[in-house]
């Protein structure tokens, strides 16, 4: 059998990419991708998990080995009955896909959609391996799975292995689930991987299921991040939970502007409407999962409707922020129509009313790229 060494990944013998922190501990590496500051910035109980989600993040070396070897323990998650996604690990060769390798050992945690109550079932860790990579000093990209939590025990190579260069424009992307993209059946097919890898550039994913509702220590996040370009893609989560009104949006909206032009006075930023939500486009939130895993919204009375936020009314606040900011002067600040991405056409691609499936979001990055990469103000 091949002899393999360890990987000092810790020292930096790899780039962990779209990763902000390695945090070490006696079951192995965390991979952060919130820092340790923000991490106690918030008190939402799902959020520690899903920040541990390497959604667009991977393992980048140069290398000559030519077999690989991971021992990670994952934490899966299960919505109701139906078996959640399964952890996809995939293997880059100079550009090119040239192994992939599935499972679904490790923890899992199921959750009752209705009631949010959460069940666990450990389990262990498990060695992904990939042999018969080509010989040869080569560019080697490990992508990690998007929808489960990953502690990487040890990593270990047949041969010499050094953190690759990026050399890549930076572009950080804060938002919902919509751009974690749980449903997507592989790392590589979450839209801003897609659309980054398209466009020949270095991603840092802040999206996070659920949780994009402009908190302040999402914005100083993304401001502490060298960035070549900067998109934020804003409202979904706002009707889920109905956690704003009209005037606490607009100013919040303006605060997460503010705090990445402080830091970041003219990289192009782009804000991104929501997509398309049949149920949440004329009526306020907050919505839920029925029976049959479908999103609904929740019936009120009329009196506590004023000021509530509805998705239409949300795509247009956020058009009256970005033009009175350009009009002030903001030049590098651009809006971008999320039906655009994802509109009423696509619905049959929207399984739960809510979530685009694999193929939408295939859609989505590739429209993204061209909107914005190829046609709009990240062009280069």
């Amino acid at each position: 059998m091949t002899q393999l060494a360890p990987v000092d990944v810790i020292g930096g013998a790899v780039r962990a990419a779209g990763i902000v922190e390695l945090e070490p501990t006696p079951a192995g590496i965390v991979l952060h991708r919130m820092p340790a500051w923000a991490r106690v910035r918030h008190n939402d109980i799902s959020l520690p998990l899903l920040e541990t989600m390497p959604s667009g993040a991977r393992l980048e070396m140069t290398t000559d080995a030519t077999c690989l070897e991971l021992d990670v323990h994952l934490t899966l998650v299960q919505i109701g009955t139906e078996i959640g996604p399964a952890a996809v690990f995939e293997v880059f060769v100079d550009g090119q896909l040239a192994a992939e390798h599935t499972t679904r050992t490790g923890t899992l945690i199921v959750v009752d959609p209705r009631t949010g109550a959460a069940e666990f079932q450990p389990g262990g860790a498990v060695t992904v391996r990939f042999d018969g990579l080509p010989a040869g000093e080569k560019r080697v990209d490990v992508w990690l799975p998007h929808a489960a939590a990953v502690r990487l025990i040890e990593l270990r190579a047949d041969g010499a292995v050094s953190a690759a260069r990026s050399g890549l424009p930076r572009w950080v992307h804060y938002g919902s689930s919509i751009s974690h993209c749980l449903e997507a059946t592989r790392p590589t097919g979450v839209w801003p991987v897609v659309a980054a890898l398209r466009a020949g550039v270095d991603l840092q994913s802040f999206a996070f299921a659920g949780q994009c509702h402009l908190d302040p220590f999402a914005a100083r996040m993304i401001a502490a991040q060298p960035a070549d370009y900067i998109s934020v893609k804003l409202g979904i989560n706002i009707v889920n939970g109905d956690t704003m009104r009209e005037r606490t949006f607009v100013p919040a909206l303006h605060g997460v502007l503010d705090t990445i032009r402080d830091r970041h006075p003219d990289v192009p930023v782009v804000l991104v409407t929501p997509i398309t939500c049949p149920v949440a486009e004329d009526h306020p939130g907050p919505t839920v999962t029925d029976r049959v895993g479908q999103c609904n919204v929740i019936e009120r009375a009329v009196e506590l409707s004023t000021g509530a936020l509805t998705l239409q009314r949300i795509r247009v606040l956020e058009s009256e922020v970005v033009a009175a900011r350009q009009s002030a002067g903001d030049a590098n600040l651009h809006l971008l129509s999320g039906p655009d991405l994802f509109g009423p056409d696509d619905v049959g691609d929207l399984p739960d009313g809510l979530h685009p499936n694999a193929a939408g979001y295939q859609r989505m990055g590739e429209r993204f790229h061209r909107l914005v990469f190829e046609q709009g103000p990240f062009r280069r």
